[in-house]
């Protein structure tokens, strides 16, 4: 997880955008400048000309906004950046939930390839004593090509098996920002199920506080209501005051200026009516992710404890019935106690159960996996 936080493309593109929103909350509180004329008109005659005598003229003018605009910009800047840090969080929970599945798999990869590993060399074992007895006279040849045959299943387990551990080992590569083959890439952990102590209560009140689509959900509200208050301050009159100097020939001269829009027709009523609209409408949205939240943990917890009984069935009786079924046929078959048929379906069995029970485990984590990434907090104790 520490590795896709540092170098995951996705999350650094992430955090630049973070960056550059931030920086539009600097052009928010930005006041108006102020704004300087200057003229002259005849200033190539004599100074000395009563008639037409040489002005020079000096203008400083500045608008001044009204209805606290500058604050509700600086307030709508500062909740769309609150927004965007809380979506780009949401972006780090679902590639935090990818890590954790793809590392999950990888284990689950290896722990299969081992079962398939351990599977085929217990069969040759049993191919190379078929072997004996055929030539000893024991089975017919129709019998040991059976046995021979049942071989290429095995096989095949385990070719699927190093696929599956290569293909899982990408993914999770992948997602660590690693863009070239890493040779000797591997991982460890455990894949019998922790025992959690929190009730399904404990993981909902943890979402509602720490899921932060649903934090964004409500900073946009908040960016809504800036809106509203923003298109009402627009609909204030800004006026702009002036001052200005003149000096014609050898008189001076002072005066100011003072202009005031006359808002008559245009008083921003369509932005007013649209941002109160768009600000009920969030309204909805938060009650909406909210919903979200309590659903995707109820489906979460109902995953998880399915997935829990599961585990402990296999791993409480199936595995080691199966374990015994197939060890006694073995032993059996090979003395000429039990047919070939039943030594077979065992094998069958065994394997089948191994690797039930493997990916009953795996649910298991993948369930506390989606428990944390719907509470936005680890589970895992």
């Amino acid at each position: 997880i520490a590795l896709a936080r540092a170098k995951n493309p996705n999350l650094l593109s992430g955090q630049q955008h973070v960056i550059a929103t931030r920086a539009s909350e600097v052009t928010a509180g930005l006041r108006q400048n102020p704004s300087l004329t200057l003229g002259g008109t005849d200033v190539t005659l004599p100074a000395n000309n009563p008639g037409n005598p040489y002005s020079y003229s000096a203008n400083l003018s500045r608008l001044f906004e009204r209805g606290q605009k500058r604050r509700w910009r600086l307030d709508l800047a500062h909740s769309t950046t609150d927004v965007t840090q809380s979506q780009y969080q949401d972006t780090e929970r679902q590639t935090v939930f990818a890590v954790k599945q793809a590392f999950t798999q990888m284990l689950a990869a290896k722990a299969a390839l081992k079962i398939a590993d351990d599977n085929l060399e217990s069969y040759r074992k049993t191919v190379e004593l078929s072997k004996q007895r055929l030539d000893a006279g024991d089975i017919s040849a129709t019998d040991f090509d059976r046995i021979e045959l049942q071989l290429a299943e095995f096989e095949a387990d385990n070719d699927n098996a190093n696929l599956n551990l290569v293909q899982s080992a990408d993914q999770l590569k992948m997602l660590l920002g690693m863009d070239t083959a890493a040779p000797g890439f591997d991982i460890t952990g455990p894949l019998d199920p922790p025992q959690v102590t929190l009730t399904e209560a404990d993981v909902e009140q943890r979402a509602l506080a720490e899921r932060p689509d649903y934090r964004a959900a409500q900073q946009s509200l908040r960016v809504a209501e800036a809106n509203v208050k923003l298109a009402e301050a627009y609909g204030t009159t800004d006026p702009t005051l002036g001052g200005e100097y003149d000096r014609s020939g050898h008189d001076n001269s002072g005066g100011f200026q003072l202009n005031i829009p006359l808002r008559i027709f245009d008083r921003n009523q369509g932005e007013k009516e649209r941002t109160r609209y768009e600000a009920q409408s969030t309204r909805f949205a938060e009650i909406a992710a909210r919903n979200q939240v309590i659903n995707d943990v109820d489906q979460a917890w109902a995953a998880y404890q399915t997935a829990s009984a599961q585990s402990r069935r296999y791993n409480g009786h199936y595995l080691a019935q199966a374990s015994r079924v197939r060890d006694n046929l073995e032993f059996s078959y090979r003395h000429g106690g039990s047919t070939l048929l039943d030594y077979l379906d065992a094998l069958r069995d065994y394997r089948q159960i191994n690797l039930d029970a493997l990916n009953a485990n795996v649910q298991v984590w993948l369930g506390l996996h989606q428990l944390s990434y719907v509470a936005a907090s680890e589970i895992v104790p």
